[in-house]
């Protein structure tokens, strides 16, 4: 179900001889609708600054065309806030760099309205109310000094300082909501009452934009005068909800042989076994084309958790496009009698299954895994999405040396949370030590298990050990890998134990640290971490020690009174 809207829109100068207001929606279609929404913004330029309607109006128009270039996984608040950030700093550097541009700045509300809820964001003293059958409310807050005779003077704007902060809420849609967007030159000239007569008296949004605007002027308005106003004809999903919903249908296939057809696709082999997924090599009985066929086990058939496992993992991997990564192929939910679906299929194999034969890793074979890792993380963590497994048999090198990164199935990301599995998912010995207690798996704790990858490729062992699943281990300082093969250079031993650091202060904060610190190699080492000192290893040790003497001198002061 998609969402469907009506929208009107009125701006005029009144008396003054520029209008610096500007106004304007985007109401995409299909996909896009689902997954960024419409969005629709009113901005009031500073009125006596000469850059006044070049601020309303690029401020507008750069957050309606930049807020879609935006990743699909990126929350529509974190999206926002990125792209009005930079058009801050732009037209602070409009400002400084033009004279006769000094002091551009400019109010901004605008209103994201996607599947069931919508997202406000909002800066100065321009508004949004909400008409929800009789009941009228004011959503936003003006952002001026609370003074009788300083009502006009704004505390926010976009331009007007170099930290931009920008009040943000959501709520949930009800078809036949109604949302007014204007500048101060209505709201102030007209009063609520007027403005919830307006809204109330009018079912098309154009007629009342435009009477919203008339009366403002009518009603002795100085100033220039803009109304957008959108009614919530039926409520949508957000897409992955939507289609979800659709793939609800699908049932997971029998275990299939070679030979076998299943919809458009034949099977040539089992590439794969795993305890909850079987993957296919097939060829796509349309145009040749060789992939891998990805579904769950027959026995998961009836487990909701597995099934929308795939289903995000499908999801996200659309999303990502990058050679770091298997390319999700498209095949519509209709066309498909099955759960499963496809995606590029590469010659190679797993560095899992590469250390299972016996194959040797040499240090400068892994320093060059290490910066193809950290690039494809790099390139997965802009989109907002945590890989939180990564481990040798997640990564796959084909006969050229590329890498790729497989398995999104538990990945996290915010605009799949609600199909995730809770907790934290994953291998226990590449889990970072803050999982295990029960913190979210974040970017720092990808980065710790591809140093855990790095060092089990180099050693076959890991750095605290091999953990097994439900156990709680205890973590002090890892074993050093030259300690194992000893001809590892000092440089790469530091930049794996800085990945796999227990205090996660002590490791790389971002893909692209750890990328530098591997590009820039030996010629410019990082140190080594510096070792635990024993009451951070382990204080309770600490303390025993401390009783323990505590006593012995207590009992030779006794010994001592007793003999004098």
């Amino acid at each position: 179900m998609a969402l469907q809207i009506t929208i009107g829109q009125s701006s005029a100068a009144g008396p003054r001889e520029r209008n610096e207001d500007y106004c304007g929606a985007v109401t995409p279609t299909d996909e896009q609708l689902a997954t960024k929404g419409a969005l629709l913004a009113v901005a009031d330029g500073v009125g006596g600054s000469a850059g006044g309607r070049e601020a309303s109006e690029m401020t507008v128009r750069g957050v309606l065309s930049d807020y879609y270039a935006t990743p699909d996984t990126w929350g529509v608040t974190a999206a926002l806030d990125k792209v009005l950030t930079a058009l801050n700093r732009w037209v602070i550097a409009q400002a400084s760099s033009h004279g006769e541009m000094a002091g551009m700045a400019t109010t901004l509300s605008l209103l994201v309205l996607r599947g069931k809820r919508y997202t406000l964001a909002h800066i100065g003293d321009s508004r949004i109310y909400r008409l929800r059958g009789s009941e009228m409310e004011q959503l936003t807050t003006d952002h001026v000094w609370d003074r009788p005779d300083m009502r006009h003077v704004l505390k926010r704007a976009v331009g007007l300082d170099q930290q931009l902060l920008v009040d943000y809420a959501e709520g949930e849609l009800q078809t036949g909501d109604v949302f007014a967007l204007m500048s101060d030159g209505v709201w102030e000239r007209l009063g609520q009452a007027d403005i919830h007569e307006i809204l109330q008296l009018y079912h098309s949004p154009q007629m009342a934009a435009d009477d919203l605007v008339k009366r403002a002027l009518a009603n002795n308005g100085q100033d220039n005068a803009t109304a957008l106003v959108v009614r919530i004809e039926q409520t949508g999903d957000d897409n992955l909800t939507d289609w979800m919903a659709a793939a609800k249908r699908l049932h997971v296939p029998p275990r299939l042989k070679p030979g076998e057809q299943l919809d458009n696709f034949e099977v040539l082999e089992v590439l794969h076994e795993s305890r909850a997924s079987l993957l296919y090599k097939v060829k796509n009985l349309a145009n040749g084309q060789v992939c891998v066929l990805k579904t769950l086990q027959p026995l998961l058939a009836e487990d909701t958790e597995s099934c929308n496992g795939l289903l995000n993992e499908e999801w996200l991997g659309k999303r990502v496009v990058s050679h770091y990564f298997a390319q999700i192929l498209p095949v519509a939910t209709e066309w498909r009698s099955c759960l499963y679906y496809v995606m590029s299929w590469h010659a190679g194999a797993t560095l899992q299954q590469k250390l299972d034969i016996g194959q040797h890793f040499s240090a400068a074979d892994v320093g060059s895994i290490g910066l193809r890792l950290v690039k494809g993380l790099s390139a997965l963590h802009r989109l907002n999405i945590v890989h939180r497994d990564i481990k040798p048999a997640n990564l796959h090198q084909d006969d050229d040396g590329k890498l790729r990164i497989l398995d999104l199935g538990v990945a996290l990301s915010p605009e799949a949370s609600g199909i995730q599995p809770a907790g934290n998912p994953g291998t226990p010995s590449f889990m970072a030590p803050e999982l295990f207690a029960g913190k979210i798996a974040n970017v720092q704790s990808d980065l710790y298990a591809a140093g855990v990858t790095l060092y089990h490729l180099l050693t076959r062992r890991y750095p605290y050990g091999e953990v097994e699943p439900f156990q709680r281990p205890r973590f002090g300082d890892p074993v050093p890998p030259t300690r194992y093969r000893p001809d590892i250079p000092q440089w790469l031993e530091n930049i794996v134990l800085k990945a796999v650091a227990h205090d996660p202060k002590l490791r790389f904060e971002t893909a692209e640290e750890m990328l530098l610190a591997l590009e820039v190699g030996e010629r410019k080492p990082i140190l080594p971490p510096r070792p635990t000192p024993l009451v951070g290893r382990d204080p309770l040790l600490i303390w025993q020690w401390v009783a323990i003497f505590s006593l012995l001198a207590n009992v030779l002061l006794v010994y001592l009174l007793v003999i004098s």
